[in-house]
């Protein structure tokens, strides 16, 4: 007889939405097999399907393509990182991406209807059949960005982070690319909130003064110094704010002696030609998805105690 663990028990229960004690009866039942495990309760009425939709998928990889003047970046999720590793997992994600460049869907739904690049199958159907039959974990196709220009990208950590950086500039690509790359690298690594600094809403700025000000008011050596002299220090730290917030003005990573706007204005000016910023995408894996965190082993604990 096979052995019934607590991480067996747990992940029936994940699929099924049954409790802990008919889940272990089931899988002892079954000799520990899962799919007869989820068909014995089935057929007793506690589970009327296997909810992968419904788990929660906070894994998998974010990738970043560029094809001639054509880019996507892709976050497609799983719930586990061994999952992620799966190289039919990693060939869609790919396939996922080309597919953004080649058919240049709406949104997400209308990619799912897109078929997919490499197969005579939908995105949707292939994604299906990989979650369904292949993988056994949820798949979502979370979102996707798709640029058109001078385009740079860059992958982090194996997936964990992707960017992809547009380029105004009258020099060919090839010439622009190590700037490009540069600004991706940093972008990747500091994570900038705007661009630059007309893209600062001005109630985000109001905020910040409202912060400031209230934090003045909370310092001795500060709050009795007259309105003009508070302005000012309010503007140092708004300026502190754009370095710290704003592409252009962050210091830039490979010279902070210098801001990236200034990296960016002097390798124009050596490579005769001009180069802006024009805008970047940055999709960092799972950010924003919460995940589930429990101590299972614990809660069996508790429940035998009883």
């Amino acid at each position: 007889m096979a052995n019934v663990t607590v991480k067996d028990i747990k992940a029936l229960m994940e699929l099924t939405g049954v409790g802990m004690m008919d889940c272990k009866r089931a899988l002892v039942e079954t000799d520990n097999d899962q799919e007869k495990a989820i068909e014995i309760l089935r057929e007793k009425g506690l589970a009327t399907q296997a909810k992968k939709s419904g788990r929660i998928a906070a894994e998998g990889l974010v990738e970043a393509v560029v094809d001639g003047n054509v880019g996507a970046v892709v976050e497609v999720n799983i719930e586990t990182d061994f999952a992620a590793k799966n190289e039919e997992f990693k060939s869609f994600v790919d396939a996922v991406a080309k597919t953004v460049i080649e058919k240049s869907p709406a949104d997400v739904d209308a990619l799912k209807a897109c078929t997919l690049s490499g197969s005579d199958k939908t995105v949707d159907e292939v994604l299906t059949e990989l979650a369904g039959m292949k993988i056994r974990e949820n798949i979502v196709i979370r979102r996707f960005a798709r640029l058109e220009g001078t385009l740079v990208s860059y992958v982090h950590g194996g997936g964990s982070i992707g960017v992809m950086v547009k380029l105004d500039t009258d020099l060919p690509a090839d010439k622009v690319y190590e700037v490009g790359k540069d600004c991706a690298l940093q972008v990747a690594a500091m994570n900038p909130a705007y661009l630059d600094r007309t893209q600062v809403p001005a109630e985000v700025l109001d905020k910040e003064k409202e912060i400031m000000l209230a934090q003045m008011s909370e310092d001795p050596k500060i709050a009795n110094k007259p309105e003009q002299v508070k302005v000012k220090i309010v503007e140092g730290k708004i300026g502190k704010y754009y370095s710290e917030n704003c592409l252009v003005d962050q210091a830039f990573v490979k010279d902070d002696k210098m801001s990236v706007g200034a990296y960016v204005a002097d390798a124009a000016k050596k490579l005769g030609g001009n180069i802006s910023i024009a805008e970047y995408v940055r999709f960092e894996r799972g950010e924003g998805i919460e995940k589930k965190e429990d101590n299972f082993a614990d809660e069996v604990a508790s429940m035998i105690k009883k």
